[in-house]
């Protein structure tokens, strides 16, 4: 039996494993596709603390892993399938096996959260995007839409403007709620044309994107404006479908913690984006795993 089992290898995960593995607990990391989480689809990251110059999101992710593998903590590639989290044995399912545990920690993160337009998900990888730093490259010298205001919005329009020829930020708002860092730099951009106070309405094309229509929200009247794709950066949505109906959650969809990262049931803590939290970012993630193992291995101390 394992003493921490944590779901979910992106920063939040990795931090706790390296917290609990270097704590002597007998722990294990079950992640489904790969270590770094939503950190490493980020061409740079600027603003966690001792990488003066930045340091790619892809770098960032591997050192997080490699740092938690030096004191022997195990990742499995693996997918969870359920948990079990009521009573003093958790399970986790996985294809063909149950892995049993003390307490769990809980790091699945978040996903993109997206527009509900008509063929948006049959456009997905044609034109529509989630990921700038990912698909930006491929629209070199054409013009694309950024949709959202805030700091992820901003600043895909800001990597996008070293490629693309003109970039919309399309916004429901008059005002962005970026950081006045980001907004006077994209302000300053010739190439990024704001469209206040405006919805996407519609994706443009068969194939592949060739335009969005949006819609003006006082007064009603509908542009169309021809782009090769569409970035959407209009926030996140928590990936709790597994706990959904075992833990308590926010409005949002976020797993309600208290300051030690315990969730409502004893044993079992939450870490990084998938929780209530007032900011989602690499560092603040690290923290969160760091917090919530500490948490976890006290609480093991208690029970023994």
């Amino acid at each position: 039996m394992l003493d921490i089992a944590i779901i979910g290898g992106g920063p939040a995960g990795l931090a706790a494993g390296l917290y609990a593995a270097r704590g002597g607990a007998k722990a294990e990391l079950f992640e489904a596709l790969f270590s770094g989480g939503q950190a490493v689809k980020t061409h740079q990251i600027d603003n966690y603390p001792g990488f003066v110059d930045g340091v790619e999101g892809f770098a960032l992710g591997a050192k997080l892993e490699q740092h938690a593998a030096r004191f022997g903590l195990p990742i499995r590639y693996e997918q969870v399938q359920s948990l079990e989290l009521d009573g003093p044995v958790k399970r986790i399912v996985l294809p063909g096996r149950t892995v049993e545990a003390r307490t769990v920690i809980l790091a699945m993160g978040a996903k993109p959260r997206t527009l509900g337009l008509p063929r948006e998900q049959e456009l997905t990888g044609s034109g529509v995007s989630y990921c700038a730093t990912c698909d930006g490259a491929f629209f070199r010298d054409r013009a694309v839409a950024v949709v959202g205001g805030g700091d992820t919005a901003v600043s895909d329009a800001l990597y996008l403007a070293r490629f693309a020829s003109r970039i919309y930020v399309v916004h429901r708002r008059d005002a962005l709620r970026a950081a006045r860092v980001l907004q006077d730099a994209a302000f300053a951009e010739e190439k990024i044309e704001f469209v206040w106070n405006s919805l996407p309405k519609a994706l443009v094309g068969e194939q592949s994107v060739s335009g969005l229509t949006v819609e003006q929200v006082k007064t009603g009247e509908a542009r169309t404006m021809d782009v090769a794709a569409v970035f959407v950066a209009v926030g996140i949505v928590p990936e709790t479908a597994l706990v959904k109906d075992q833990l308590a959650l926010d409005a949002g969809g976020a797993i309600r913690t208290d300051a030690h990262l315990a969730t409502s049931i004893p044993g079992v803590f939450a870490a990084g984006d998938i929780r209530t939290t007032p900011l989602r970012q690499v560092v603040t993630a690290c923290a969160d795993g760091a917090v919530a193992a500490t948490s976890a291995l006290d609480y093991l101390s208690k029970q023994q």
